[in-house]
């Protein structure tokens, strides 16, 4: 561990805080690594968070906790990695006739998460946004997991419009559109008109409302708000006065739902409306902290569940929903799109602002990942867990008491998409993909700290690597009969060992 260890930070060495901090995770849905100023992108505005990565500490390596929605979202609120998970994929519920049905598969009851710690330590909760990790009244009902507010999206098929129906707020059904938009339409022929997909609510503006109105209730208390919006996840949808703010030369033909959402006329200048609108939701949230008197009182971490939507096989130039990540170069050259464990699927941004504890200006290279936001803000707080997280604290990085930490490996165990598991260890990754399928793929190992875009596969040269990978995932994989997932030379032996077709 000589690259990045050189001191363990410990909790018990400093009481718990007098005051105690507020907490806001924002969660952004499919935002590339590449697709933010601050990360060197060169048409899509986003002011707010160039300011907010100037004002704090932005992480060039930082990693989300799954490649796809839900089981990032699982990870990130129980600290615990993809093979401790219970949730490690999008599983859709469906009735006895196999129609899907509201929700995805729900967090167990037990499942222990950064809200019921926080809950228990005296806060205030809310989860506003898109949840993904049960129906309502079920085992992963937001209620069942500290959150003493929710409102939104409960199931993520239904986040796929931004003109729903419906939202929900805990366990009450809002209806907010008598005429909602479905989020999947083709449109192969005729002028593609922007009013013909949209409705009266727009649901980010009622979800950015209502995590303004929390932080002002609140102030005088100490609150934890998980606000996890839908930008720039597709269907394209955006304010209209933000896509007409970027140049008509971009879109000489429009996207007719080919590769699946919805038909937009200009569906690159709306792909970057919907990252600029999200980047407004970020500058309202600061500004109510700031309008509160809490901007210093607060701890806000911004990231994303996973990389960039992924290219599709039925069109040459539009990838899933209508972006084009080519365009945008939304990956800045990392391998790999959302549901792929390489690099462009999980590398996510991170950007932390605390003034007054967080310097500002400041870049980290440090290798992180979702399970070490829990362990940090426990860490923040002094807070005792039930159990044993799979995160580090990134407080002394985020303090600068320490520019090193011992960073124990990080571990992907992902049963969709073919099946892939990846570990990464110092500045070494190791992968395996197609594990699902009849022939699975080979061991890859790859030197991500010096080669990003994993074009140089070191499996040959590295066997040692291999082998150390194998055994970390015998170590660290749990068996999961919901998500099985079989790896050669990991857990192929004894019980649950049929490959899932």
């Amino acid at each position: 561990m000589a690259v990045f260890a050189v001191q363990i930070y410990s909790s018990e060495s400093k009481p718990a805080p007098a005051q105690k901090p507020n907490i806001v995770i924002i969660l952004a849905d499919d935002l590339g690594w590449g697709e933010l100023g601050c990360h060197g992108q060169e048409k899509i505005r986003t002011p707010n968070l160039d300011r907010m990565a100037a004002a704090g500490m932005r992480f060039t390596q930082f990693y989300s906790g799954a490649p796809v929605c839900a089981p990032a979202r699982n990870v990130l609120l129980t600290g615990l990695h993809l093979g401790h998970a219970s949730i490690r994929g999008n599983r859709e519920l469906k009735d006895e006739q196999g129609r899907p049905v509201e929700g995805q598969q729900p967090m167990p009851a037990e499942s222990f998460t950064i809200a019921k710690a926080l809950k228990q330590a005296g806060y205030a909760t809310a989860a506003i946004g898109k949840w993904g990790l049960g129906p309502p009244g079920s085992s992963g009902d937001p209620n069942m997991h500290g959150f003493d507010l929710f409102f939104g999206y409960n199931c993520q098929r239904v986040a796929h419009s931004y003109y729903p129906p419906y939202l929900w707020r805990n366990q009450e059904k809002i209806i907010i559109n008598a005429n909602p938009i479905p989020g999947h339409k083709k449109q192969p022929d005729g002028p593609v008109r922007l009013e013909d997909y949209q409705s009266d609510k727009f649901a980010p503006d009622l979800l950015i409302s209502e995590a303004v109105d929390f932080i002002e209730k609140h102030s005088k208390e100490p609150f934890f708000l998980y606000y996890a919006p839908i930008e720039p996840h597709v269907a394209l949808q955006p304010p209209k006065r933000l896509v007409e703010s970027y140049p008509e030369s971009w879109d000489p033909i429009p996207y007719r739902g080919q590769c699946g959402y919805l038909p937009h006329p200009r569906p690159r200048a709306a792909y970057a409306a919907m990252i600029t609108h999200l980047d407004e939701q970020v500058g309202k949230i600061l500004q109510a902290l700031k309008k509160a008197g809490v901007e210093d009182k607060t701890l806000v971490l911004f990231t994303s569940d996973n990389g960039t939507t992924h290219r599709s096989p039925q069109d040459t130039v539009f990838g899933v929903g209508g972006v084009d990540a080519n365009f945008f170069n939304s990956t800045r050259g990392l391998r790999g799109f959302k549901g792929s464990v390489y690099e462009g699927g999980i590398r996510v941004p991170l950007i932390v602002q605390w003034p007054g504890n967080v310097p500002a200006g400041k870049t980290s290279d440090f290798p992180a990942y979702f399970p070490d936001i829990f362990a940090t803000v426990a860490d923040v707080l002094r807070l005792e867990t039930p159990r044993k997280l799979d995160g580090i604290s990134l407080l002394p990085l985020l303090t600068e008491q320490t520019a090193q930490l011992q960073r124990p490996p990080m571990v992907w165990v992902f049963p969709e998409y073919g099946g892939q598991v990846a570990v990464r260890f110092e500045q070494f990754k190791v992968v395996r993909q197609n594990l699902s399928r009849r022939n699975p793929g080979p061991w890859e190992v790859y030197d991500v700290a010096n080669d990003p875009s994993e074009t140089n596969d070191l499996a040959q040269q590295q066997p040692a690597w291999i082998d150390k990978a194998i055994q970390i995932l015998k170590r660290e994989m749990a068996p999961n009969p919901i998500f099985p997932l079989v790896v050669p030379g990991v857990n192929d032996t004894g019980q649950n060992n049929k490959r899932p077709q």
